[in-house]
């Protein structure tokens, strides 16, 4: 099959890569000039991807959106008879404005934590000081980085206030501001997510547990994700409650690609946060890991609904782990700190074993692997098994089978399931 991929940054590059792997046909379009040696040398690159439609028209290949903010270009493909994934207008205004994915959580018949958005840090403050208490910050329009959101940590709400005052200082003058304040809620952090193929979600769901801050024992920013633990067994009961209720909305959006929403699980049911109307990063290559096929199947299914939802996985677990040099999370100084830092694997690494080795920002120069793009995101290295401890440690010992100078990683991913989370759920009847 032809595959041609839209993005910023490559994000989906492991998956073009195993694409190319298995024998077709694929070209990839990389918009930020930041990001352009990413997969340099590994992969098919084009300038232009809107000349490559007819190369796609004639074979009926498929294009792939990376990005939430490609909604309206994937429905006007798809209007032109072109098959996409990833992408519709009506899921890029789910994730990128959260007080409309908070409406649509209420209109979904989700109880929804209280969320109160604004345009204005003089409101906001004005708000919190008449209305003290532990406040999630988060910004809106799915622009900004995660590092940029704050989870408050006080009951009296100060540090939230101090954030909003230091915020308020860095608006460029001639921005509005936009995001929201959640009250927080205590419980367990977990997402469900699914594959759409414009009529209904193909099954099954997965269900995810995932480690956003960059140190172990969740200390330090938030970086989107440090690493993960999937399983496609035992979402039913939380997506039937809550991302099943989903599919009139995507159906009549037109909508094909995966959806997940993030949600705190706790005594008192489910509290449903965001969605991600996209392949979520590194959640696709962990979920590929227990893919019993490749990519091309379920990109396949997710374009054509006269096909069987279902495909095949492996029982059990997936933990990921996401390997990272510096100045991740942060861009500032990685051409001086990082870039171009080579990549070793070890040479006694088994075909199987290096298939589970998920990389990001890479490129190949003279021969050697080595880091690429703006952040350091090097790779994912993942672990399968029949629960989380034995799927924990097979991925540590990939990650320990890979040398790149200044690495880091996050060391407790899957603990706090094993300690905390798979028993507080099954108490709730949610696992």
């Amino acid at each position: 099959m032809r595959f041609l991929g839209l993005g910023d940054f490559c994000s989906l590059g492991d998956m073009y890569l195993r694409l190319a792997q298995d024998g077709h046909e694929v070209r990839v379009f990389v918009g930020d000039a930041d990001a352009h040696d990413i997969f340099a040398g590994m992969i098919d690159r084009v300038d232009d991807w809107r000349t490559e439609i007819p190369w796609i028209r004639e074979a009926d290949g498929i294009v792939i959106c990376e990005t939430a903010d490609l909604g309206d270009t994937a429905d006007a493909l798809r209007a032109s008879g072109i098959r996409v994934v990833g992408g519709s207008a009506f899921a890029d205004r789910l994730e990128r404005d959260r007080a409309f994915g908070q409406a649509v959580m209420a209109d979904m018949g989700l109880q929804t934590a209280p969320t109160h958005a604004f345009d204005d840090y003089d409101a906001a403050i004005a708000y919190l000081t008449d209305k003290p208490g532990r406040y999630v910050y988060k910004l809106s329009d799915g622009v900004a980085a995660s590092t940029r959101n704050y989870v408050g940590q006080m009951t009296n709400g100060w540090d939230v206030l101090a954030m909003l005052r230091l915020e308020k200082t860095r608006l460029p003058v001639d921005q509005l501001a936009n995001f929201v304040l959640m009250e927080f809620v205590h419980g367990v952090e977990v997402g469900v997510g699914a594959y759409f193929n414009g009529e209904e979600f193909l099954r099954p769901a997965c269900i995810d547990w995932e480690h956003k801050r960059f140190f172990p024992g969740d200390l330090g920013e938030l970086t989107g994700e440090m690493g993960t633990v999937v399983s496609y067994r035992g979402s039913e009961i939380l997506f039937e409650s809550t991302l099943a209720r989903l599919a009139p909305q995507l159906r009549a959006a037109r909508h094909h690609g995966y959806i997940n929403l993030n949600t705190i699980v706790n005594a008192q049911g489910v509290w449903p946060l965001e969605f991600t109307c996209r392949f979520g990063y590194p959640g696709f290559a962990i979920c590929d890991a227990l893919h019993v096929n490749g990519w091309e199947e379920i990109l396949r299914l997710m374009t054509d609904a006269s096909l069987p939802p279902r495909f095949e996985t492996h029982p059990g677990f997936a933990v990921g782990v996401v390997v990272t040099v510096p100045p991740f999370p942060y861009e500032y100084g990685y051409e001086q700190l990082s870039k171009g830092a080579p990549i070793f694997v070890e040479g006694t690494m088994a075909a199987a074993e290096r298939d589970h080795l998920h990389f990001g920002e890479v490129r190949i120069e003279g021969g050697q692997l080595v880091t690429a793009g703006a952040l350091g995101y090097v790779l994912v290295a993942t672990g399968i098994g029949i629960d989380v401890p034995t799927a924990q440690h097979a991925a540590y010992a990939r990650v320990r089978q890979v040398v790149v100078p200044n690495m880091r990683y996050r060391i407790d991913i899957g603990d706090r399931w094993i300690a905390n989370d798979a028993a507080a759920m099954r108490g709730w009847g949610y696992w």
